[in-house]
């Protein structure tokens, strides 16, 4: 069976080796000159499977208008008339009550689970080296609101067997000493000790390497003009480079998915939320994070790498606008210099952005469309790197035919019962 993948993101590329694992012949086509140069490039570094949660959640809606207001605010919204973004955020806030945030969260932490024992595989069997670290992901609370509210989520933690700690305040201190600047300033933290850190882009150079050597193509530098079909599948895909047929086609384009699948009226709802990154050199060890710390308060992750960390936060929803504003990157460095202001080197910070493919209920969308040789592995917005292989595992699964996957769930079925 020939495959074609489009796109070389982490999610892509994932895609590309599960479908090789499963003896398909597989081709990957990106624009990029190597995989995981846009989304995957700088994003947060987190491997957080017990932190999958969907941002459409009770409460969302009334702390979305105030933080329009907040200098720090987690959320941006550029005024916009969008009719791609009005109608996203519509679907967005019919998911933002509590029966549809349990289904959701339940499917993504079955997702991100999945992934986290495709991942410990991969790692056993190959031992790649991404500077990873098994530390765990330590969300803290600021006040006793946001400590009252993880409730909701320790229910669900405990019935998807995803393990835990809540932590009061010198608890959050022992398992995170560099945090010492914030000793009386927080009112406790839930420690999720499965969650792992990592920097994706190695991960992507080292696993593209693996799948050359088993036997997927690469065709880089080309630019997909369309998807070729006749009657209700596809027969190939048009680029610039020329006409690549296959058997069966994965539309893996992250936030680019959407205009690729449009044409042939299939409406993935997609939005590119925009969000940024920092990443700085570590100066101290001692004054300066260990592992991921989730700081609930700004929604801004800090990751440990080898000697540097990853400041990774806000969610802008201005459309495919790639500029580094700087009172956008604000906000990454009031966080990082109130937690560790003494731990890293803010003179060779080096800033980036990229847009995360977000689906209005958090879930990805991994399936069939409604063309019969069509799939989508897509809409992980800030999950891609933490769901990427258990994703890819699914779709292999679906594709070939094996596994029980609950496919509908996940698909874009879910939308489509919904229209």
């Amino acid at each position: 069976m020939k495959v074609v993948v489009l796109g070389s993101g982490v999610v892509g590329l994932t895609s590309a080796w599960y479908l090789s694992q499963a003896g398909c012949e597989v081709t990957v086509v990106d624009r990029q000159s190597r995989a995981a140069e846009e989304t995957s490039f700088a994003n947060a570094g987190q491997i957080s499977y017990g932190y999958s949660s969907p941002w459409a959640a009770p409460g969302i809606p009334s702390k979305a208008v105030k933080w329009l207001f907040e200098q720090y605010a987690p959320l941006k919204i550029k005024p916009s008339l969008s009719p791609e973004l009005i109608q996203w955020a519509g679907k967005m806030l019919l998911n933002c009550n509590l029966d549809k945030y349990r289904i959701n969260k339940a499917r993504m932490l079955m997702v991100a689970n999945r992934s986290r024992e495709c991942l410990a595989k991969l790692n056993q069997q190959y031992q790649l080296d991404y500077q990873g670290r098994s530390q765990g992901t330590l969300q803290i609370f600021r006040n006793a609101a946001q400590l009252s509210a993880v409730e909701k989520d320790i229910q669900l933690l405990e019935e998807s067997g995803t393990r835990y700690q809540l932590l009061d305040p010198s608890q959050c201190l022992e398992q995170e000493p560099g945090l010492a600047n914030m000793q009386g300033q927080l009112a406790g933290g839930l420690y999720l000790p499965d969650d792992q850190t990592g920097d994706c882009y190695l991960f992507c150079q080292q696993l593209q390497k693996m799948a050359q050597q088993a036997g997927v193509k690469f065709l880089f530098d080309t630019h997909i003009k369309q998807l070729v079909t006749q009657g209700n599948q596809v027969i190939a895909v048009d680029t610039d480079q020329g006409t690549i047929e296959g058997d069966r086609f994965v539309v893996a384009l992250g936030s680019y998915s959407k205009q690729l699948l449009l044409p042939l009226g299939i409406d993935v709802p997609i939005y590119p939320v925009k969000g940024y990154s920092l990443t700085l050199p570590v100066i101290d060890e001692q004054q300066a994070p260990s592992s991921t710390i989730m700081d609930e308060t700004y929604k801004v992750a800090l990751t440990r790498f080898a000697q540097r960390i990853r400041v990774a936060g806000t969610a802008e929803l201005a459309g495919f606008d790639p500029s580094l504003p700087d009172k956008r990157l604000a906000t990454l460095n009031h966080v990082v210099s109130n937690l560790f202001p003494n731990g890293v080197d803010f003179s060779q910070a080096e800033y980036w952005t990229g847009f995360r493919p977000m689906t209005p209920d958090g879930t990805p969308i991994i399936g069939q469309t409604p063309l019969n040789n069509l799939y989508t592995n897509t809409g992980h917005g800030t999950l891609g790197w933490t769901m990427a292989c258990g994703s890819a595992e699914i779709l292999a699964e679906i594709i070939t035919g094996s596994g029980q996957t609950a496919s509908e769930e996940l698909s874009l079925t879910r939308y489509l019962r919904c229209a």
